[in-house]
C-alpha cells in the first residue's frame, strides 16, 4: 500500500512503471465531517456607543451669591460713616477700607469656588466616559480575535495548507455550503462584524472635546480588523485579469489554486492550465492534483490531465461538461458541477468557453511589467463587474474599478516547491466512500463483546483477561466506535500518565443511553483488568437499574442505590467515602511516605511487604439529583478531585441534565466529559462548550467525547444489555475407524 509519502517518490501510487492498472487501497485519511471540530463561530450584532458628555453649564447661582456681597459692604460701610457722625479719623477709614476688600475677596472667592466646582464635575464625567471606553475596547478586541479565528479557519494562510492535507483537514467546502468558491488571495483591513453604531448628541461645542476626541479616535481605530484574509467568490465573476510584477503574481495564483484544491471536492471543482510551451514548466506541479484529471479519458500514465496549450482545446476535451452550459450570470453558483477554474498562462483568452457559466478564467497575460511596479494610472481600463482585475506589487494587491486603483491587502504568495509539494500530498487521496463505514458505523450498533474480540461470552478466557497490561493500557478500554468504524478507547488514568483522567462527567438526557453507557464502561473494565489492579464503588441516585446485576463482579466493593427514598444513606456513603480516602493516605504515610498510589504500586513491585492497594473508581449516576438533595456533598466531590489523582480514588458523575453552576467549583478537575444528546443546546455548551451534542440523532448511544482542549470525537457506544451471540454446540461424534 503506497501511501502519500510514498507518492512524492515518483510516478503517482495508482499506476505501475509499465502503466498498467493496479489495484489499490487508499488509506482512510481524509477526514469525515462527524470527526471535524466545528467551525469557530463568527461574532454579529452591534454596539450603540454612548454620547461623550456635555460640558457642565455655568450656574447663576455663584455669581449671584457673589453679587449680594457688594450691597452689604456698601451698607457696612454707610453704617459706619453714620456713627461717626460726620467726624471722621484715620482709624475708621481703614476699618471702612478693610470691610469692603473683604467684601470684595468673599466675592471673588465665591466666584473662583464654583469655578473649581464645575472642573472637578468635568473630570468625574471625563473619567467615567473613558473608562466606559476602555470596557468597550477590551468586549470590541475580544470579537476582533474571534473574527479573525473565524475568518483564519475558513480561509486559511497558504503556509498551513500543508499541515491540513496531512493532518487529512481537507475538501470540507461542501457544495451549496458556507464558503463554498471562496478562494483567498490576500490579506488586508476588513470591516469588524461587530457594528459600531455612532450615537446622536448635541451640537459638538456643547461636548466636552476630549472626549469627543476619544470616541472619534476609537471608531476609527476599532471600525476595521488589520491583516484578516480577503477572498473572492469564483462564482461571482467569470475572469480574474492579473497585472504588475508577474513573480509575485504566479505566486499569488499558486496560492490561490492550492486553498481551492485544498478546500473543494475533485468532483466538484476542475481545475485545468493552458499555457504556451515556454510557460507549461511554470504550472507542472497542477498535474499532481485530482482536481486536474480528466473524468474520463486516461493515458499511460493514468487519468489524461487537463494541461493543454490554449483555451480553443478546452471544449473539446470538455465537451460533455460544457455542452448547453449557459453564459456567465453573476451570484451564487447553482448550475451543473464542476465548477471548471482555467489558468491561462502565455495564451490568448478567447474563444466560446469564455463567459460561460461555472468557468472562472485566471488570466496572467498582462503580468509582467519589470521590477514589481504597479501599472500605470491611465492603463486602469473601465469597470467591468463580470471581470475581477488585480494589480500586483511585492507590498500590496490592487482592485482595478472604474478608473480607481483600490488597495486590497498583502498578496498571499507561495512557492513552486511548497506547491508541488502539497499537490503531492493530495495525489493518491480519494473523497470518502459513501457506502464505506462514515455515518453509517455511527448508526450501527456494536456489543461490547464484538468490541474487544470476545467471540463466545460464554467461554471467556478470564485469566488472559486479566493478564499484567502494559502502562499504557492500564484503565484503557474501548467504549464505542468513531465515523470510520475504528475504537473510540477512554483512558481514566491521570493525563501524567498518558491518560484522558482521573476525573470525567457523563450527561445525557433520557433515551441518549446513558445508563447502556456506563453499564458498558463498568463492564470493559471489568473484563480487561483483575480486581486486585482496579475496584468499582457504583451508584445510583434514583432507580437503581443502571447498576443492576453489577454486584456480583468480584471488582465491585458496593452497590448502593435509590439512595432518593433513604436520604440517611446518603450520609453513610459520605462517611465510607472520606473515611476510604483518610484510609489510603495513612497506609501510604505508615508504608514509607508514598506521594502517590503509582510510587505504592512500585515500591510493591520492587519486593516490598505491602498489602494491595487496587484503583477505586467511583461511578456516581443522577449525581444532579443528589446534589439538590444534599448540596453538602459537594464538597467530597472536591476532595476527591483534589486528592484522588494521587490516591488512586477516579470519579465518574453521570446525569440526566446539569444545571450550569452545579459543579460549583469541580469543573477544573473533570478532564474528560462525554456528551450525549441533551435536552437543550445550553446544557450541551455547559458540558462540552458548543451546542453539538442537542443536534445529535435520537439513536440512544450517539455521543461526543472531549478531552481538555484537544477538540471533540464523535462516536457511537457499544451495548452489554442485548442477548449474548453464543456458537451453537454440536456434540461430538465418534469417527469411523477407518479414518
Amino acid at each position: 500500500m503506497r501511501t502519500a509519502a510514498a507518492a512524492r517518490e515518483g510516478a503517482p501510487a495508482w499506476r505501475s512503471r509499465r502503466g498498467t492498472p493496479v489495484p489499490r487501497i487508499v488509506p482512510p485519511v481524509v477526514r469525515r465531517q462527524a470527526d471535524r471540530a466545528p467551525a469557530p463561530p463568527m461574532p454579529g450584532g452591534e454596539i450603540v456607543l454612548q454620547s461623550p458628555p456635555e460640558i457642565p453649564e455655568q450656574t447663576s447661582d455663584t455669581f449671584t451669591q457673589a453679587l449680594t456681597y457688594l450691597p452689604m459692604g456698601a451698607m457696612a460701610i454707610g453704617m459706619i460713616a453714620m456713627v461717626s457722625g460726620g467726624h471722621s479719623n484715620s482709624i475708621e477709614y481703614v476699618g471702612s477700607g478693610a470691610m469692603g476688600v473683604g467684601m470684595v475677596g468673599m466675592m471673588v472667592g465665591s466666584i473662583a469656588r464654583g469655578k473649581g466646582d464645575r472642573k472637578v464635575k468635568l473630570n468625574g464625567l471625563r473619567r467615567d466616559y473613558l473608562r466606559y471606553l476602555s470596557q468597550v475596547r477590551s468586549k470590541v478586541r475580544r470579537a476582533a480575535e474571534q473574527q479573525r479565528t473565524a475568518m483564519e479557519h475558513a480561509a486559511p494562510a497558504p503556509a498551513v495548507l500543508t499541515d491540513l492535507a496531512l493532518a487529512g483537514e481537507v475538501w470540507q467546502r461542501a457544495r451549496g455550503g458556507a464558503g463554498f468558491l471562496n478562494a483567498r488571495f490576500a490579506v488586508g483591513p476588513q470591516a469588524l462584524a461587530i457594528r459600531l453604531v455612532p450615537p446622536d448628541t448635541k451640537p459638538v461645542e456643547d461636548l466636552d472635546p476630549l472626549c469627543v476626541g476619544a470616541l472619534r479616535s476609537f471608531i476609527r481605530t476599532h471600525a476595521s480588523v488589520p491583516a484578516l484574509p480577503v477572498s473572492v467568490r469564483l462564482s461571482s465573476v467569470s475572469s480574474i485579469r492579473l497585472s504588475g510584477d508577474r513573480e509575485t503574481a504566479t505566486g499569488m495564483v499558486r496560492a490561490l489554486i492550492a486553498q481551492i484544491a485544498t478546500a473543494h471536492l475533485p468532483a466538484d471543482v476542475s481545475i485545468s492550465v493552458c499555457a504556451s510551451g515556454e510557460r507549461i514548466g511554470t504550472w507542472e506541479w497542477i498535474k499532481w492534483l485530482p482536481h486536474n484529471r480528466h473524468p474520463t479519458e486516461t493515458d499511460a500514465a493514468g487519468p489524461a490531465r487537463l494541461m493543454v496549450p490554449g483555451l480553443g482545446w478546452l471544449p473539446g476535451i470538455l465537451g460533455a461538461e460544457l455542452r448547453d452550459r449557459p453564459r456567465f450570470t453573476p451570484g451564487p453558483h447553482a448550475g451543473s458541477l464542476p465548477f471548471h477554474v482555467v489558468v491561462a498562462d502565455g495564451v490568448p483568452v478567447e474563444g466560446e468557453i469564455v463567459g460561460v457559466d461555472g468557468v472562472v478564467i485566471i488570466d496572467l497575460s498582462a503580468a509582467g511589467t519589470p521590477g514589481g511596479q504597479a501599472s500605470p494610472p491611465d492603463a486602469v481600463p473601465p469597470h467591468d463587474p463580470a471581470v475581477l482585475r488585480l494589480d500586483v506589487t511585492r507590498e500590496q494587491v490592487y482592485r482595478l474599478s472604474a478608473g480607481e486603483r483600490i488597495p486590497a491587502g498583502v498578496p498571499d504568495v507561495l512557492s513552486r516547491p511548497e506547491a508541488e509539494a502539497l499537490a503531492r500530498l493530495l495525489a493518491p487521496l480519494r473523497p470518502p466512500d459513501p457506502d464505506a463505514p462514515g455515518e453509517d458505523a455511527l448508526a450501527a450498533d456494536i456489543s461490547l463483546a464484538a468490541l474487544l474480540g470476545v467471540t463466545d461470552p460464554a467461554r471467556l478466557d478470564v485469566p488472559a483477561l486479566w493478564r499484567p497490561r502494559a502502562p499504557r493500557a492500564l484503565l484503557r478500554v474501548p467504549i464505542g466506535t468513531d465515523a470510520d468504524g475504528n475504537p473510540v478507547e477512554l483512558d481514566i488514568k491521570e493525563s501524567a500518565q498518558g491518560g484522558m483522567g482521573p476525573h470525567g462527567l457523563v450527561v445525557g438526557a433520557t433515551g441518549s443511553g446513558k445508563s447502556e453507557l456506563l453499564r458498558t464502561l463498568v463492564l470493559a473494565l471489568a473484563l480487561t483488568h483483575d480486581p486486585g489492579e482496579l475496584n468499582f464503588v457504583l451508584v445510583d441516585f434514583k432507580g437503581g437499574a443502571t447498576f443492576l446485576g453489577l454486584d456480583t463482579l468480584p471488582h465491585v466493593s458496593a452497590v448502593i442505590t435509590n439512595l432518593a427514598d433513604e436520604l440517611p444513606l446518603v450520609d453513610r456513603m459520605r462517611d465510607a467515602l472520606h473515611g476510604e480516602i483518610v484510609r489510603r493516605q495513612e497506609v501510604f504515610r505508615a508504608t514509607g511516605n508514598h506521594a502517590s498510589l503509582r510510587d505504592y504500586a512500585r515500591a510493591r513491585a520492587d519486593g516490598a511487604n505491602l498489602p494491595p492497594m487496587p484503583t477505586l473508581f467511583v461511578v456516581l449516576d443522577e449525581f444532579s439529583e443528589l446534589l439538590a438533595a444534599k448540596p453538602e456533598f459537594i464538597d467530597l466531590f472536591v476532595m476527591i478531585g483534589r486528592v484522588g489523582r494521587s490516591l488512586g480514588v477516579h470519579l465518574l458523575l453521570a446525569s440526566q441534565r446539569l444545571e450550569e453552576g452545579r459543579l460549583r467549583g469541580l469543573e477544573t478537575q473533570l478532564s474528560y466529559r462525554i456528551g450525549l444528546r441533551t435536552f437543550s443546546a445550553a446544557e450541551s455548551r455547559t458540558v462540552l462548550g458548543v451546542p453539538d451534542a442537542y443536534e445529535l440523532p435520537s439513536r440512544p448511544g450517539n455521543g461526543y467525547l472531549k478531552v481538555d482542549t484537544t477538540g471533540m470525537t464523535r462516536f457511537k457506544a457499544a451495548y452489554v444489555s442485548g442477548s449474548a451471540v453464543r456458537k451453537p454446540d454440536y456434540p461430538e461424534r465418534a469417527l469411523p475407524p477407518h479414518l
